[in-house]
């Protein structure tokens, strides 16, 4: 792919704002891939300010003269950039609600990506108007948190699909105590609380001032630390009023000891210092719609505990337990909150290291990854565009561009004459570990499936292959498959576990199914029938599910079988009980844990109770995969499978890492069983968010999968992908495109259908 040439219109340093800092952060992370060749930032000039910028910004525009904003789009016509990175903010753009924007909008002809950073539930008229706008001249729009996806979707009546969650980037720097930045800034001997950041009315500061009186009464040595110079619009307006005020109710309350204001804005270096020395970081805003928050960010990724009122930014980021939440306005609640922290200090190192691991996806290094994912969807997909009263139309391609093309390089390079390895060193065959009965069943479901992509004679031959492996697997004196086979050929043990029991069932009940070789559809049918009954016996719910799957297989290519319905009948029964015997309000869960494969419990009882009717059935298994899902949603809005090492549901949070494509797999699969029983429940999107986990829509922003070859990694680590490619894996991702592509017709429809209606729509009012 050509290097992509990118350009940043927003607030720049050396201006004095969050936006500034962001603009500048964002453009240094992306300017460091190596998939992106040149960077420039156009920056937003206030009024009367004459700002030193370094050479990356290539343009300044002057947020009261509407000919800037023409000019530029000009020049990011002109010197060809690949795609335009807007920072929108409704305070640094001129006229009405900032309306002087889109004259530059309108005649941009480079791909617009923009990152809103407010996004108004209950914007007037004009707000609305120009919001209206962006998200119509955007390719993709970029917001920080869920609940600006949210907003979007209700309130302006946004495209899901348009939307991409992206959390603010923070500095990847190693997690550390406070003790040594303490000695070398003075606060040694000092508990340290701390508020950074441009100081405003919005900030709350005067509730935490108000909180430390009987925080200092029970930690003596307390101090809370304000950093930061007064807004810049607020020091116009009305000068140093509001800090002098905080200044006197210090004085007031008898706290000059314990409450240092330190009136600048300090550069990175400085800020980083300040925040590792605090024992406790504070954002005690007084307004719920706050959608970012740069201190928070920072702080959260340092590993500082904190301490925040509930707006929305911290509701998200805080809700796995990285931090305290208090009531809006309420100092008795703060103080007590904080003041709890500094006196347990195993409390607070809990809560610091919790923080820390959990902001690993957000640092800038990731977010700039995913920056640049979104950037090339943007150059190869433009909207449909009204500005300014003229229409701009660009074909929008179907979903069929956005899957990729199956490949079988890796998955037959994996296979030799006996059947398929199980490990890969990197893209080579391990033959040390050599072959499992639980890969070689999916490779024959694989080539089972009507949208494999195979082409339709290798699988024929593959599938021989696949199912001489589990007929010799089958162990009849003990009625049980066996697992593992060394390279030799020599089994290694006298039966499997019951899982890979199970996993096996499900594949010879699709082969049963498959009348593409009726010879082997009649194998498959004995064996089934002849290690159906031991599963009766079995105690593990995987098991039961993997069998229940098999057996709608089985059951739809053999309904006179009674015996295996009576068997369905019981399976699923014992999977609703452990459901509702072990779900509680707000877990709705056959388990007190979760550990691998977890969807396949929910699709077993959806299909299962889809074909016997039961209705209560498909409800368990919808109630359950909903709850799951929210589970598995990372709060930047993308797939999070749960860790390899499972979770125990007494936690507040999964353990994120390592991440395995086996659980992207399983919950496509129950998607789309959820998808046919409910066509508008959303399971479509919910399926396309679990395949973007291997398109690189994932905590480290990093593809799994090499299209060329259809290999897919191991997993991902908290800091690196698995570079092996073993069985499971490459089946995982075979399985779940096959899925997709079982979407794609009504992906088409629907894309169709939309750009067919906003086509007809009547052309807006003019905007410019």
């Amino acid at each position: 792919m050509r290097p992509l040439r990118v350009a940043f219109i927003g607030n720049s340093l050396p201006r004095r704002c969050g936006i500034a800092t962001f603009t500048t952060d964002l453009e240094l992370a992306v300017s460091a891939l190596p998939e992106v060749a040149e960077t420039a930032i156009i920056a937003m000039s206030d009024p009367g300010c004459a700002h030193a910028y370094p050479p990356q910004v290539r343009r300044r525009i002057r947020e009261d003269r509407p000919a800037d904003y023409r000019a530029a789009a000009s020049f990011l016509n002109e010197e060809g950039f690949d795609v335009v990175c807007l920072q929108h903010e409704f305070g640094i753009f001129g006229g009405e609600a900032g309306n002087h924007l889109l004259a530059l909008i309108a005649a941009l002809r480079v791909p617009l990506v923009t990152t809103l950073h407010t996004v108004l539930d209950k914007p007037t008229a004009e707000q609305r108007t120009v919001m209206q706008a962006i998200l119509t001249a955007s390719s993709r729009v970029v917001v920080m948190a869920r609940k600006g996806r949210d907003i979007l979707i209700e309130t302006f009546g946004a495209d899901p699909d348009q939307i991409v969650v992206i959390p603010h980037g923070i500095p990847d720097v190693p997690f550390a105590g406070p003790a040594a930045a303490k000695e070398k800034l003075g606060y040694e001997g000092r508990k340290v609380v701390l508020t950074f950041g441009l100081i405003g009315p919005s900030k709350g500061i005067e509730m935490m001032i108000e909180a430390m009186p009987a925080i200092v009464e029970r930690t003596p040595e307390a101090v809370y630390v304000v950093m930061g110079a007064t807004h810049p619009q607020l020091l116009r307006e009305a000068g140093e009023a509001y800090r002098e005020s905080l200044v006197a109710r210090v004085e007031k309350l008898g706290l000059s000891e314990h409450v240092v204001f330190l009136n600048r804005f300090v550069d990175r270096p400085e800020l980083l210092e300040h925040i590792a020395m605090c024992d406790v970081y504070v954002t005690p805003y007084l307004n719920a719609a706050q959608m970012t928050s740069g201190t928070l960010a920072y702080s959260h990724g340092l590993g500082r505990p904190v301490v925040s009122t509930p707006y929305w930014h911290a509701a998200e980021l805080l809700a796995d337990g990285s931090g305290m939440l208090v009531p809006f306005g309420d100092p008795l609640r703060l103080g007590k909150a904080v003041g709890t922290l500094l006196e347990d200090e195993p409390a607070r190192l809990a809560m610091a290291q919790r923080a820390y691991s959990a902001s690993r996806p957000m640092t800038w290094a990731s977010t700039a990854r995913r920056y640049a994912e979104t950037f090339r969807v943007a150059t190869r997909r433009e909207p449909l565009r009204v500005i300014a009263g003229r229409e701009m139309v660009f074909a929008a391609p179907s979903h069929r561009s956005r899957l990729p093309e199956p490949s079988a390089i890796h998955f037959l390079a994996m296979c030799d004459d006996t059947g398929l390895f199980q490990h890969a060193v990197h893209s080579i065959p391990d033959r040390h570990h050599g072959y499992c009965i639980d890969d070689n069943a999916r490779a024959l479901l694989l080539c089972c499936t009507p949208l494999s992509g195979l082409d339709p004679a290798l699988a024929q031959q593959l599938a021989g292959r696949f199912a001489a492996f589990l007929q010799h697997g089958w162990n009849p004196d003990n009625r049980r498959f066996r697992n593992f086979m060394g390279f030799g050929r020599q089994w290694l043990e006298a039966m499997g576990s019951e899982d890979s029991h199970g996993r096996t069932l499900w594949a010879l009940g699709a082969c049963a199914q498959d009348r593409s070789d009726p010879a082997r559809s009649r194998w498959a049918a004995d064996l089934f029938s002849a290690a159906l009954q031991t599963v009766v016996d079995f105690t593990s719910p995987r098991a039961w599910a993997f069998t229940l799957l098999g057996l709608d297989h089985f059951c739809a290519a053999h309904p006179e079988d009674m015996t295996a319905g009576l068997i369905r009948g019981t399976l699923a029964r014992r999977l609703e009980i452990r459901l509702l015997t072990a779900e509680e309000p707000g877990r709705i869960w056959f388990e007190d844990r979760l550990t691998y494969d977890n969807a396949r419990l929910c699709e077993a009882l959806i299909r299962t109770g889809r074909a016997t009717g039961e209705a209560h059935m498909v409800d368990a298994g919808l109630r359950s995969l909903r709850w799951l899902i929210d589970i598995q949603t990372a709060p930047a809005g993308h797939f999070r499978p749960v860790g390899s090492e499972g979770f125990l549901l007494s936690r507040q949070a999964p353990l994120p890492f390592d991440q395995q494509p086996l659980e992207a797999s399983a919950t496509i699969a129950a998607c789309a069983a959820a998808h046919a029983i409910q066509p508008a429940g959303g399971w479509q999107s919910e399926a396309a968010r679990a395949f973007a986990w291997f398109m690189g829509d994932n905590d480290l922003a990093i593809p799994l999968v090499d299209v060329a070859t259809g290999s897919c990694r191991d997993g991902l680590h908290p800091d690196r992908a698995n570079e092996n490619r073993g069985a499971e894996s490459v089946l995982s991702y075979l399985l779940g495109l096959a899925d997709m592509h079982g979407f794609e017709a009504e992906f088409v429809q629907d894309v169709t259908l939309r750009t067919a209606t906003r086509l007809a729509a009547p052309a807006p009012r003019c905007l410019a």
